[in-house]
């Protein structure tokens, strides 16, 4: 059994069905770099019979230079009762210019009858014939045997008699496919292992996670002889998604000794699953494993003290080797041992003997006592320690804000914010119109300091998330408020709580503008705290 495992991504076509995933002709290109930066051989472009976009994308990714990938095209069988150089979906493989068509066809009697409506004769005959036609002229030809383990669970035979047709038409992958999703760990080895041993052409496994077992049946399927795994970025997909790649080729390469990618490529890995997570404008989830920003986050007290002495106390691997990096998060949970490494990252000179290092966890336990919730705010609590280490200079105080909120029966609403800082011992006033008060006040505030700091105009607010605390007090409630900043090369987020959303913005806004100024700023430090204003309600 060879030791090399061919990855097989169909982000741009299978992902693209999952719900809420968008992509345009542009960001498949970009994508496709990536993936081939990545070291992946096949990148499913799209179906160029189903719509415009694909066709747009296979012209135009003609002109793209890969190292590694090879662009192939998807489409299904010729259509019954004709022949294939009629069919206009296969002939529009051929158009597009790919050097490899993915086929799939019917492997499920059930399916056959039912779906297709069709004989199971002439369904081997649709295989055989779409198969050596793309064969005939001249393309690699991935075959997908749709349905292949509910296809084998209820007719054997027939399941295998299908494979066994696109091998005589000459295809040179068969690609067995969990279509639903349904299958177990168990039951896909023993059938990869099955068609492993009757079939001569290499075969590879399709999973969908309908069952959450698309990675795990991927695994045991290249366990079973299986040496291509098809799949997405981030396991994008129909209904519960495909086999997440992301977590496919570490657990083949670090896990199981498989050769998947180069190690150079494999620390590439975090980054290409958060490049593809922006582009598609998907949330990615803090705990998706090997990449996400918690894989190798740690909170509780005892494991931070443990992972100070050998990292590999808490983690499974180093978190570089996939291109991601260890976390410790402060919290109400924190011993002096998370206190102590976030110190150490930041190079400050804490003693965990010494009275100060106390005070600030016991302030940081008081402040999320009180809502504030600094894990997820990792450049409020930095300002907050380089604050209590006297290691911060303010670049602006406030004097005093209003805000407008005006509403009339005939127009929109209208937001306003006017303001009052000093910077550099300079009253500046700035008023700016927003969507919106927190908009108003992030325009305003800019306003004033850009003549300052003209960095300031680099970064933007990429994310703004509201928090009800104490639902039962209703409107009364207090909120949190996290914001995301971002600029040309990094990203923030910082953390405001208040009774009153507009305060809580504006702690976790003016924060974010701080941290960004961190080390820009030339007047001393005027204040420990800055000051947390009342609201002007009109």
């Amino acid at each position: 059994m060879s030791n090399a495992v061919t990855i097989f991504d169909t982000t741009l076509r299978d992902g693209t069905q999952g719900e809420g995933v968008s992509l345009s002709v542009e960001d498949k290109l970009k994508i496709a770099r990536r993936l081939d930066a990545l070291g992946v051989s096949y990148i499913e472009g799209g179906w160029p019979g189903s719509n415009s976009k694909d066709i747009e994308f296979f012209n135009r990714a003609k002109e793209l230079k890969l190292s590694n990938a090879k662009i192939t095209a998807f489409g299904s069988t010729r259509r019954k009762g004709i022949a294939p150089e009629e069919d206009a979906n296969l002939n529009l493989i051929l158009e597009s210019g790919v050097s490899v068509a993915t086929i799939f066809g019917k492997t499920w009697d059930f399916h056959v009858t039912e779906a297709l409506q069709t004989t199971l004769e002439e369904n081997l005959s649709m295989i055989y014939d779409s198969i050596k036609y793309l064969k005939d002229k001249g393309l690699e030809v991935i075959y997908d045997a749709e349905h292949f383990f509910d296809g084998f669970k209820h007719n054997p035979d027939y399941a295998m008699e299908t494979v066994r047709k696109a091998e005589e038409a000459g295809a040179d992958w068969i690609v067995l496919c969990d279509t639903n999703g349904g299958s177990l760990p168990d039951e896909v080895a023993d059938m990869v292992g099955t068609v492993v041993e009757r079939c001569k052409a290499p075969v590879g496994i399709h999973a969908h996670n309908d069952c959450e077992l698309a990675v795990a049946n991927s695994l045991a399927a290249v366990k079973a002889g299986a040496t291509q795994v098809q799949g997405t970025i981030n396991g994008y997909g129909e209904r519960c998604g495909n086999a997440n790649l992301v977590s496919v080729i570490p657990n083949l390469q670090l896990k199981l000794q498989y050769k998947v990618v180069s190690d150079e490529q494999l620390k590439s890995l975090t980054g290409v699953a958060r490049f593809v997570s922006e582009i598609a404008n998907m949330h990615m989830p803090l705990n998706q494993p090997y990449v996400g920003s918690a894989a190798f986050a740690h909170k509780g007290g005892i494991h931070v003290s443990a992972i100070m002495k050998h990292p590999k106390t808490y983690e499974h691997i180093e978190p570089e080797r996939v291109g991601n990096k260890q976390r410790v998060l402060v919290s109400e949970l924190a011993g002096q041992s998370n206190l102590l490494v976030k110190a150490q990252e930041l190079h400050l000179d804490l003693d965990k003997d010494n009275f100060e290092s106390k005070k600030i966890i016991q302030q940081i336990k008081d402040l999320e006592h009180q809502g504030y919730q600094f894990e997820g705010a990792d450049a409020s609590l930095e300002l907050l320690l380089r604050q209590a280490s006297g290691q911060l200079e303010e670049a602006f105080t406030l004097e005093s804000f209003k805000l407008l909120v005006e509403k009339s029966r005939d127009q929109s609403v209208v937001s306003e914010a006017i303001i009052r800082l000093n910077v550099q011992g300079e009253n500046v006033y700035a008023a700016a119109e927003g969507n919106g008060p927190v908009n108003a006040l992030d325009n305003a505030l800019r306003k004033a300091l850009v003549q300052y700091y003209p960095d300031i105009e680099k970064m933007h607010l990429s994310d703004y998330k509201v928090r009800v605390l104490d639902d039962k007090d209703a409107t009364a409630a207090k909120v949190r408020v996290l914001i995301e900043s971002s600029d040309s090369e990094n990203t923030w987020s910082t953390v405001g709580v208040s009774p009153n959303v507009i305060e809580a913005s504006w702690q976790a806004l003016i924060d974010s503008i701080r941290y960004a100024l961190h080390g820009k700023t030339k007047s001393p430090l005027k204040e420990s705290v800055p000051e947390r204003v009342g609201i002007v309600n009109h």
